[in-house]
């Protein structure tokens, strides 16, 4: 099999990850260690689980804003049942969280391809309707530490290796990782090595020449929201099992820096345009941001400040590309 060569977008994200790597530890030695580089992987697990979904989504040309309001409806009323039935079983949680995210994926497709409406208008409304759906009928009552089932407790403190520390703690690489590299392998496959997947991007180009194309549009956007919705109820038990406690408000108003961690990876907002290993890069700078500012003696506060420059550097660049493209192939555009 060949191996593709890097996009232009993937090597300027790998030469800021190094130049800043370099600049954060000679201002703070401290930040290069093994120990740091497995907290960040923990870290990005759960934003890594939904960037995969918005990557192909974003790939299809739309924007869905309702996944971390069905991440938290998926970990929220699977705690709560798991404590109702006095099952306690991750696989049990897990199941019914998919089961949720997949429901609402159907609903957010079937809505979209039937009204004809902007992806980003429909999964709007439905994600106050999704969550109006859960406050009404399970409550809005938090799940605190001593609450949690002990399966998910485990799970979250579950680690694949740990390496003593010299303060006497111990570290590892969390077990998160797994679900992780999985979902992340499907989404490659799915959208590299197989028909649907040429259907998705397809559909990001031009719906009329998709549809022309013979791909049932359908089908397409079913699987799509569906497969975004499923992602989202796994990144719900990830999530509820790492904080070890449920917050039915938690979540929600974190997707718009998820969005913006795949866009950095090279994913064009208009479709048609996306790589897996762009929204890793994609998240890894938008958790190095989050987690390093504090070895330069810079707030928090900061973070958004970086994060927009980034994202704004990186639209510009995938279009100024675009343009130079359509040149070469004699495309103008107005």
């Amino acid at each position: 099999m060949k191996v593709r060569s890097l996009t232009r977008m993937e090597k300027y994200l790998l030469a800021i990850i190094a130049v800043y790597s370099v600049v954060v530890t000679i201002a703070n030695p401290a930040f290069l260690t093994f120990e740091t580089l497995l907290d960040m992987v923990r870290a990005a697990s759960g934003t890594l689980i939904l960037a995969s979904g918005v990557l192909v989504v974003l790939i299809s040309g739309g924007i869905d804003v309702s996944f971390t309001a069905i991440a938290i409806i998926g970990g929220y009323v699977s705690v709560r049942l798991m404590l109702s039935t006095g099952i306690n079983s991750l696989l049990f949680a897990s199941a019914i969280s998919c089961l949720i995210g997949l429901a609402c994926g159907l609903i957010n497709a079937l809505i979209i391809h039937c009204f004809h409406l902007p992806t980003l208008i429909a999964t709007l409304g439905t994600s106050s309707v999704f969550y109006g759906v859960m406050t009404t009928f399970m409550g809005t009552k938090g799940v605190n530490a001593s609450q949690m089932p002990s399966s998910m407790v485990d799970f979250g403190g579950c680690q694949l290796f740990v390496i003593p520390a010299k303060s006497g703690t111990t570290y590892g690489l969390t077990v998160f990782i797994i679900p992780v590299v999985i979902i992340l392998i499907v989404t490659w496959f799915i959208l590299y090595r197989t028909m649907l997947g040429r259907g998705i991007f397809a559909l990001g180009n031009s719906e009329e020449a998709a549809n022309r194309a013979g791909f049932n549009l359908l089908n397409i956007r079913l699987f799509i929201y569906s497969f975004m919705g499923v992602v989202a109820g796994i990144m719900g038990i990830v999530y509820v099992s790492e904080v070890r406690w449920v917050n039915p408000i938690a979540l929600v108003g974190t997707e718009l820096s998820i969005i913006a961690s795949v866009v950095i990876g090279g994913a064009k907002l208009s479709g048609g345009e996306g790589t897996i290993f762009g929204t890793i890069l994609g998240v890894l700078i938008i958790k190095l941001l989050n987690s390093t500012l504090v070895f330069l003696g810079l707030s928090s506060s900061w973070n958004d400040f970086f994060i927009g420059i980034i994202l704004i550097a990186s639209v510009a660049v995938t279009s100024y590309q675009a343009r130079l493209k359509n040149r070469r192939d004699l495309i103008f555009t107005e």
